[in-house]
């Protein structure tokens, strides 16, 4: 409501020539059908779950061709898709989701869409928790125990929490039983989005030992955790999307002389894969006009430096 009395009052000017009553009402859609945070700052797509659902949702719907072309981008391009929705997103959640994805491979390493997308989702939207998380698995790794109020004075329990240099070069990770407990009283306290308890103890659950980041990955993959969130299809699913593939279709329809990639023949499928995605791609008119001389420059130069 805040975000709308504000819009109202930048925009008093225009709004005063169709009315407030239909101004309210058009925004009001828009937060219904998400795309109230196309092309707003960070600061306003990170402020409610409600807003990082939609973002997730946006990013899915207008680079899905991306996925479905079976192009493999590098972090920097797909940080420039992001920013082609978002201008100031921040290049440190990039990199951060694609870590989950990239794991000890280099940062430059190409990444399938849906990979990226799922550690994306993960990211993004439980940003805060996973920085929670983050601290607790550093403490766990140090020998100390996050819900431990009183330091044990027993010699076998410091030997539980700090293996010797011979278990320790044996050893990777934390022990998922105490990281679970650790997890289940954050999830009690933290007043951020949180994946659901019940599931973050499955995935727990299935193992001795583990990392972070293999944490992060089960959790990106975990198709529980993924309808709780209910941002994305099914990881099967991520290509299809009829409604917006039907709208292409018409749009493209309506370009002279342009071969649609939705409805072309079968000979289409025997061209190049990688030339083509880059003239039909649907990102290209989807984005703002006021954003394509701040943003194409930077996202057109990483690219091609990629192909080359």
């Amino acid at each position: 409501m805040e975000d709308a009395v504000c819009q109202l009052l930048e925009n008093k000017e225009d709004i005063s020539q169709y009315g407030i009553a239909r101004f309210f009402t058009e925004y009001f859609n828009s937060v219904c059908q998400g795309t109230h945070i196309l092309f707003r700052e960070f600061s306003f797509i990170q402020a409610t779950p409600h807003n990082r659902a939609s973002f997730l949702r946006a990013f899915w719907r207008c680079f899905r061709t991306v996925g479905k072309n079976g192009d493999l981008l590098t972090m920097k391009e797909y940080h420039c898709l992001l920013q082609l929705l978002c201008p100031d997103f921040p290049l440190e959640l990039t990199q951060k989701a694609a870590r989950i994805v990239l794991m000890d491979d280099a940062m430059d390493c190409l990444m399938s869409f849906s990979d990226f997308l799922l550690a994306f989702q993960i990211q993004f939207y439980y940003s805060e928790f996973l920085e929670s998380v983050a601290a607790i698995y550093q403490d766990l790794l140090s020998g100390k125990n996050p819900n431990t109020v009183i330091v044990p004075t027993s010699s076998s329990g410091q030997h539980r929490q700090r293996p010797a240099l011979g278990e320790a070069s044996t050893l990777e990770g934390v022990e998922a039983s105490l990281f679970c407990q650790c997890l289940e009283n954050l999830c009690d306290r933290h007043k951020y989005s949180c994946p659901p308890p019940a599931l973050v103890k499955e995935v727990l659950s299935n193992v001795q030992r583990l990392t972070f980041y293999g944490f992060l990955v089960a959790l990106s993959k975990h198709h529980g955790i993924n309808q709780a969130l209910g941002a994305l299809p099914d990881k099967g699913d991520l290509m299809h999307d009829p409604a917006m593939d039907a709208e292409l279709e018409r749009l493209l329809a309506q370009i002279p002389g342009l071969v649609n990639p939705v409805t072309a023949g079968p000979e289409a499928s025997c061209l190049p894969s990688r030339p083509p995605p880059r003239v039909g791609s649907p990102w290209r008119p989807l984005h703002h006009a006021r954003k394509v001389d701040a943003e194409s420059d930077g996202s057109t130069e990483e690219t091609d430096e990629s192909e080359t």
